[in-house]
C-alpha cells in the first residue's frame, strides 16, 4: 500500500490548499492512507475542532499533532472522543487524548503514534522508553508510523535507528522545513526528519515574513499573523511491504 504523510498544516490557508490538492494526489499516487499533523490548522495557531473536521472532510485519514495540541481548549472534548486525532504519547496520561491510534482497513491494521522530543516541547516522559510501551499495545497492527514532534535533527535521526526494524516509518514534525536526507534504514525502516509545511511558501513557518524579521531585529514581543500568498505542500508517500510491515521505498513530495 501507499501511504501519504503531510507535514505540518498551518492555518486556513494551509488546510485549504490541501483540500485544493489532496483528491487529485491521492488518485495520481494510488494512496490508500493519508496522515497529517495537524497541530498548526486552525487560525491563529493550535488545533480545533473545526480545523480537525476540515481536513478529515478532505481525505485526511488520522491526524497528528504536537506542542500546540492544548493550545486551543475547545479542542479537549474533540481529543477524549475521537479515535482519529492524537497527541504525543509521552504527555501526561491524565491530559486530554490519546497516544497512538489503530486504524482498520480490512486486510491488515495501521497503528499511527505521535511522540514529542525532549528538547523545548515540555514532554512528561522519555520518547524513547515511552515507544516501547506503545509498541505493546500496537503489535497487532502490521504497519506502524510514528509522527516524531521534536526540535533537534539528532534526536529524530537517533530515534530512527532506535525504531529501525520495529516501524514502518518514522517521520519527523515541528520544525516546518522539508529536509532531503528520505531513506530506508537498515532494517527495513522509512525515515526522513522533517516532512516540512503545508503552507505560505514566502513565509516563516507559516508566519508572516516581515513580523518575524521584524521580531529579529528589535526583539519585542509580537501577534504571529498567518501569512498570505502561494502555498506550498510537502510531505512523502511511503510503499510498504503489507506482509513483513517493511518499507519498500518512501519519496519526497513537493507541489
Amino acid at each position: 500500500m501507499k501511504i501519504l504523510i503531510l507535514g505540518d498544516i498551518v492555518s486556513n490557508i494551509g488546510c485549504e490548499h490541501v483540500r485544493k490538492i489532496l483528491p487529485e494526489l491521492k488518485r495520481k499516487e494510488n494512496i490508500s492512507f493519508c496522515i497529517a499533523n495537524g497541530e498548526n490548522s486552525a487560525a491563529g495557531n493550535g488545533i480545533t475542532p473545526h480545523s480537525a473536521q476540515f481536513l478529515f472532510d478532505s481525505g485526511v485519514d488520522v491526524i497528528t499533532t504536537g506542542n500546540h495540541v492544548y493550545r486551543r481548549k475547545e479542542i479537549y472534548d474533540f481529543l477524549d472522543e475521537r479515535l482519529d486525532i492524537i497527541r504525543p504519547a509521552n504527555y501526561h496520561e491524565n491530559n486530554p487524548g490519546r497516544g497512538y491510534s489503530v486504524q482498520d482497513m480490512g486486510r491488515l491494521k495501521i497503528g499511527v503514534i505521535n511522540l514529542a522530543g525532549t528538547f523545548s516541547m515540555d514532554s512528561a516522559d522519555n520518547p524513547f522508553k515511552t515507544i516501547e510501551k506503545v509498541l505493546e499495545k500496537v503489535k497487532d497492527c502490521k504497519i506502524k508510523i510514528v509522527d516524531f514532534h521534536a526540535e533537534t535533527t539528532s534526536e529524530k535521526r537517533a530515534m530512527g535507528f532506535f525504531l529501525d526494524g520495529k516501524v514502518t516509518c518514522v517521520f519527523g514534525t515541528h520544525t516546518h522545513v522539508q529536509t532531503a536526507d528520505e531513506q530506508i534504514l537498515s532494517h527495513g525502516t522509512a525515515y526522513i526528519t522533517d516532512v516540512g509545511m503545508c503552507g505560505v511558501k514566502e513565509s516563516v513557518l507559516g508566519v508572516d515574513k516581515e513580523i518575524i524579521v521584524k521580531k529579529f531585529i528589535d526583539g519585542m514581543p509580537a501577534f504571529f499573523n498567518a501569512a498570505s500568498g502561494e502555498c506550498m505542500v510537502n510531505g512523502i508517500i511511503v510503499e510498504t511491504d503489507d506482509m513483513s510491515g517493511k518499507a519498500l521505498s518512501v519519496k519526497r513530495v513537493n507541489f
